[in-house]
């Protein structure tokens, strides 16, 4: 704006300086009755000549200061891009954390249930199927898990809440799964153990992150380990609907993708649905590589937040990842900028 203003002025000077050379040309064709007039537009052509001056010598003064001042511009509303994005990456990891944290608190309360005890501890068909009707029920008020099992000591399960809807999962032997070995490696009843997000075959191949504890003999905290609680998130659609509900207006969520991604930068979730547990994205590429920003070479802004943990849950490494690709060029109020 001030290049544009001081070019305004020269150009008015170079208008005047034509206007004061017309007038004098006048003057001189009126002869003696137009020497008055000639001295006059002498003047005026002499003041624009140094209004002219003046406004070269500003120009060349300012266009360093103009330059400077449009880079600092370009550079703060930058930062302050890629700090907002970087909070909503922040935000959709610790929502899904918190979620989390729920399961955790889940399965070491589920494990002391006296119907699930009492499978462990003596397996027989009365007992299993009480403990299959009693997760049933659970499963009915907790509409975020596919299914719970319970397996014996040796890691056959005995009983779990939906036989109907997944008929091959009663007398499947887990033992050699992961859930089932950290479950029996637990120490006491106040531990728990979870596997990073998998497509389980047995549930029909849906994608689900598994909390697992031991069951402990009489329920008891520091009772001897009698079997596992396996409960099944059903991740998918809940992770969706976090990466889906970041607060964008309609113009930044068609050109933004919102993630989770695990520790080893494998996306869990993607508001485009795109890459799931497929793809790898970097969030290595910051001077901090536990939350920041950083602009790919085609302009698309990445912000990143590792997991924080929710009160007694540590998280396991997960990455919230938002990239957003620049706005369009002739939009003359982009995200980020005031209206």
């Amino acid at each position: 704006m001030t290049r544009e203003k001081l070019s305004r002025v020269a150009d008015v000077a170079t208008a005047t300086k034509m206007l004061a050379i017309n007038a004098a040309i006048e003057a001189a064709h009126a002869g003696p009755e137009g020497a008055g007039f000639g001295v006059v537009a002498k003047e005026i052509a002499s003041v624009a000549d140094e209004v002219r001056d003046l406004s070269a010598q500003l120009n060349d003064q300012m266009a360093p200061l103009v330059a400077a001042l449009s880079d600092l511009g370009g550079v703060l509303v930058m930062q302050v891009r890629g700090t907002r994005l970087s909070d909503l990456a922040l935000h959709v990891v610790e929502l899904i954390d918190r979620n989390l944290y729920e399961r955790s608190c889940d399965v070491r309360w589920w494990a002391t249930d006296a119907a699930v005890v009492e499978a462990c501890s003596d397996p027989s068909s009365q007992s299993c199927t009480h403990a299959s009707q009693r997760l049933g029920v659970i499963l009915a008020s907790y509409t975020v898990y596919l299914d719970l099992w319970v397996a014996d000591a040796q890691g056959k399960v005995i009983a779990h809440g939906r036989p109907q809807r997944y008929p091959g999962v009663l007398g499947r032997d887990v033992s050699r799964e992961r859930w089932f070995e950290q479950a029996m490696a637990t120490r006491d009843g106040t531990e728990f153990a979870v596997v990073d997000v998998t497509v389980n075959p047995a549930l029909a191949g849906a994608t689900v992150a598994t909390y697992s504890t031991a069951i402990r003999e009489n329920g008891d905290e520091h009772g001897r380990a009698v079997g596992a609680l396996g409960i099944f998130f059903d991740f998918a659609p809940q992770a969706h609907a976090i990466v889906t509900g970041v607060h964008l207006s309609e113009e930044e969520r068609a050109r933004t993708r919102v993630m989770l991604v695990d520790h080893d930068h494998v996306v869990l979730a993607s508001s485009d649905n795109q890459g799931l547990l497929r793809e790898r994205v970097d969030v290595t590429r910051a001077d901090d590589t536990r939350a920041g920003v950083y602009r790919r070479p085609d302009g698309t802004m990445v912000g990143f937040s590792i997991t924080p943990g929710y009160e007694t849950y540590e998280g396991l490494g997960w990455y919230g990842v938002v990239m957003q690709t620049p706005p369009p060029l002739d939009d003359p109020h982009p995200a980020g900028t005031a209206r």
